[in-house]
């Protein structure tokens, strides 16, 4: 009897830590896209350009969304003086449709984008599509993705090691 009792607590034991370990790693995000972004300190520039678009509060809003969010070293690959002369309030709409073409509508997971056929067309918010190509890792038009899935509340985040350019905007 004391034999089984032990069994039974050490049992109950290693669920109750493997429960509380897998929830942790199942952890539902906590923020919403522009949250998100703000709370890494990985995207100072982007948010500035989310800002400058007056793209903050559709970002915020229900969703959901997937964003290709460019880094740092992918707005300094731009020639010199584009991302200025782009947050200009002159140049909104501009910054605007270049930051609208890195979002497609709706939750798309990496395993999701995996399932793709090699070379397929995305309509994103903008209007035009993007590419995806997943053959040898993924890219989106010619960024790399080098992180995935970065859970939102509302919607999901990709990093890119480019900015992509609408057709109009090359």
């Amino acid at each position: 009897m004391k034999k089984n009792t032990l069994v039974l607590t050490l049992s109950l034991a290693v669920m109750a830590a493997t429960t509380l370990s897998v929830g942790a790693w199942r952890k539902a995000p906590e923020a919403d896209i522009v949250d998100t972004a703000v709370a890494s300190k990985q995207f100072p520039t982007l948010v500035a350009a989310v800002q400058a678009a007056g793209l903050v509060e559709t970002l915020k809003g229900k969703g959901p969304f997937t964003v290709f969010a460019p880094t740092e070293e992918a707005f300094k690959k731009l020639p010199k003086g584009t991302l200025e002369m782009l947050l200009k309030p002159e140049n909104k709409e501009k910054l605007a449709a270049i930051l609208k073409y890195h979002v497609v509508p709706g939750k798309v997971m990496a395993a999701d984008v995996m399932k793709l056929k090699n070379g397929t067309a995305v309509k994103t918010v903008q209007g035009q599509s993007v590419v995806i190509n997943n053959a040898k890792g993924v890219r989106i038009n010619d960024a790399k993705v080098v992180k995935t899935d970065i859970n939102c509340t509302n919607g999901v985040i990709h990093v890119i090691d480019t900015v992509i350019l609408p057709k109009e905007t090359r």
